[in-house]
């Protein structure tokens, strides 16, 4: 049960379709089951999609294929989706031994099993990668929009180098209600396109880059330096957080 059914289960109590000792009995049944889950080398958080509006992600990085299953099996036997950030196509194989739905997204490095219709967001989220070798958080970021039930668009490799290939999809900058934008080297991205719009752009520092880069600090100091107002930003290689926080602005 997550926000989205509890307000189901109120507006059927108020249009009369469900008796309130039933509804009762249902909000009874779910408030009684734990809020989190301990088994054993991990506490499963059950409860974080009615706190916060998203279920609990599994980062993939540091555990094993069989601990990733284990917390995915348990997330599932409670109705929840399922998100594997950075993670490989090894610990899909094992996960779809156990659930055959799950989908492995290669240049995310992740992978997602919905057995739910997450609400659906306003707008579009938009990602923009100023490089291909940003792909893959940008990827995480677009990914983890539409498992939280965004409509996503790409626009991807058209850093400030050549800045013409960004100015050409001006107009689809227009029909994005937030956009995530995701830049190395120096970061300048975010600036030029918050420049550009009116809605929320959510920067991601990216590692790529040389030496003077400092695996992604040039970037992230360049973006928290941003001249263009509307412009926030996330830690270095976080496309996770910048989709949850443009799923989260889409929602509103």
């Amino acid at each position: 049960m997550n926000a989205a059914d509890v307000r189901a289960l109120l507006e059927e109590v108020q249009s009369g379709t469900l008796e309130v000792a039933a509804a009762s009995e249902r909000l009874t049944q779910y408030l009684r089951q734990a809020p989190f889950e301990d088994i054993g080398f991990a506490r499963v958080d059950h409860h974080r999609d009615l706190r916060q509006g998203i279920p609990e992600a599994i980062f993939g990085a540091g555990k094993s294929p069989a601990q990733i299953v284990r917390i995915a099996e348990r997330m599932l036997a409670r109705g929840g989706n399922v998100l594997v950030t950075r993670t490989d196509a090894a610990t899909h194989a094992a996960l779809t031994e156990m659930a055959p739905g799950a989908v492995f997204h290669p240049d995310a490095r992740a992978i997602t099993l919905q057995q739910r219709r997450p609400p659906a967001g306003v707008g579009v989220v938009m990602t923009i990668a100023a490089g291909t070798s940003d792909i893959p958080v940008a990827e995480e970021a677009a990914v983890t929009t539409e498992f939280l039930g965004n409509q996503a668009d790409r626009i991807y490799d058209v850093g400030v180098a050549g800045i013409h290939r960004l100015l050409r999809e001006y107009p689809r900058l227009g029909s994005a209600r937030v956009i995530i934008v995701v830049a190395g080297m120096e970061g300048a991205l975010p600036s030029v396109v918050g420049g550009l719009v009116a809605v929320p752009v959510i920067a991601v520092p990216t590692s790529v880059g040389y030496g003077a880069s400092l695996g992604g600090l040039a970037a992230l100091l360049g973006m928290l330096n941003s001249c263009a107002a509307g412009v926030s930003v996330v830690n270095i290689d976080n496309g996770f957080g910048a989709g949850v926080i443009a799923s989260l602005i889409n929602h509103l």
